[in-house]
């Protein structure tokens, strides 16, 4: 198995610029010896002075969201062109706070994800079951058709560029924790999902994050399930101090 472990940074609505800025410096210079692979995904706001910190390091620059179009009239959106612009490699897409709270459905999410490749942007596709879903014996029907859904009219080819993340919403500070076997689980089912989709090869290939309060706590359990290749951290990536511990665990 050739896949690295990926871990990553989701800042979500915190850190005005300084703050940013100083965080940024902080991992550049703490992960410069690190042998995973890196991202950090600060608001739309503060790329620009972030991208400028992590431009020629081993951090690659994220953003947490894009519109479905290139240009127009999209008053308050932030399209793809921008993003390129400022320096931005990665998007976060399909998050469990856009799809819940601000209704973002799957046809919706697939538009960006298709758009995002187009420009030649990676993608991290956000996978996961609500707590009432699990409780009724759904979490991998979901699961599954977020997948499918989320890649419509991706190819196998582009999908060299995809990461999925699943985070279950459940985790997501309800006091509820994912055990390393939760994950795994559907970690394994849902990379036999996409091996369904484009075969073995492209599905051993796939980077498969987990997004639900992974912390340093509980990091090595977590990274050590066997399709298990990382985190999408929310919480734990706003300070250097609980985000590197992370990014060092193996």
């Amino acid at each position: 198995m050739s896949r690295q472990y990926y871990i990553a940074g989701n800042w979500k609505m915190n850190k005005v610029k300084g703050e940013a800025v100083e965080l940024a410096k902080a991992l550049v210079e703490q992960l410069k010896d690190g042998k995973n692979k890196y991202m950090i995904a600060p608001s739309f706001t503060n790329l620009d002075a972030v991208a400028q910190v992590v431009k020629g390091s081993n951090i690659l620059l994220g953003a947490q969201n894009m519109s479905t179009e290139e240009s127009g009239a999209h008053t308050g959106e932030v399209s793809v062109l921008m993003l390129k612009d400022l320096g931005v490699q990665t998007v976060i897409l399909g998050h469990s706070e856009r799809r819940h709270i601000y209704k973002e459905d799957d046809a919706m999410i697939n538009k960006k994800v298709k758009l995002a490749l187009a420009h030649g942007l990676e993608v991290v596709l956000c996978i996961g079951e609500l707590l009432e879903e699990r409780e009724a014996g759904k979490a991998e029907q979901v699961c599954e058709e977020q997948t499918r859904k989320g890649l419509a009219g991706v190819s196998a080819a582009d999908m060299a560029k995809v990461i999925i993340a699943y985070e279950p919403v459940w985790a997501i500070g309800t006091g509820k924790t994912a055990t390393p076997e939760d994950a795994q689980a559907i970690h394994q089912f849902t990379r036999g999902v996409l091996a369904d989709m484009y075969g073995k090869d492209v599905a051993e290939q796939t980077i498969i994050q987990y997004g639900g309060s992974m912390k340093a706590e509980n990091a090595a359990a977590l990274l050590a399930q066997p399709d298990v290749d990382g985190g999408l951290i929310g919480g734990a990536s706003l300070k250097a101090e609980t985000f590197i511990p992370i990014c060092k665990t193996y």
